[in-house]
């Protein structure tokens, strides 16, 4: 039967300890999409939505998300958090917006969380911003790319 970290003997939930585990530099990338009618794309492209830029505002969102993770994930831990970049690349032919975050930190425990709830919330942020103008909108395909460091390694995905 599988062990799992995050329980203890008795199977309830327990926050790992990680005390005793080597700091080392840890690296995780995440990418997620949100889908939209080409019109409200153009619209963000020209700067027309009315509560502003929309990709600097994700932008921000995001950053603060991914060091706020452990405040809204229970049994995340607080890292120091020594590097967030998040990106959006436009599909204006599909409508769609690809968001791509990456998470560093020098520390016990990875940040795949934390560059997930970047993602995360960099899209529902887009979708806030511009639901007036498109309630359709979809957000999907939120994953771990790639991940290093620490005992488990490298993780890359199988696309």
């Amino acid at each position: 039967m599988t062990k799992f970290s995050h329980l203890d003997d008795k199977g309830k939930a327990k926050m790992v300890d990680v005390t005793e585990k080597e700091r080392t530099v840890r690296k995780a990338v995440a990418r997620g999409k949100v889908m939209m009618k080409k019109t409200t794309l153009t619209l963000i492209e020209r700067g027309e939505i009315p509560k502003g830029d929309v990709f600097v505002v994700a932008k921000i969102a995001g950053i603060m998300a991914a060091k706020k993770t452990s405040e809204m994930i229970p049994m995340c831990h607080p890292l120091e958090l020594t590097g967030i970049d998040i990106r959006f690349t436009k599909d204006a032919d599909l409508g769609e917006i690809t968001i791509e975050a990456t998470v560093q930190t020098v520390g016990r425990t990875g940040v795949e969380m934390e560059a997930l709830t970047a993602v995360s919330v960099a899209a529902l942020t887009i979708y806030d911003m511009c639901k007036s103008a498109d309630k359709n909108m979809v957000l999907s395909d939120i994953k771990l790319i790639t991940k290093h460091g620490g005992k488990s390694g490298l993780f890359i995905r199988d696309e």
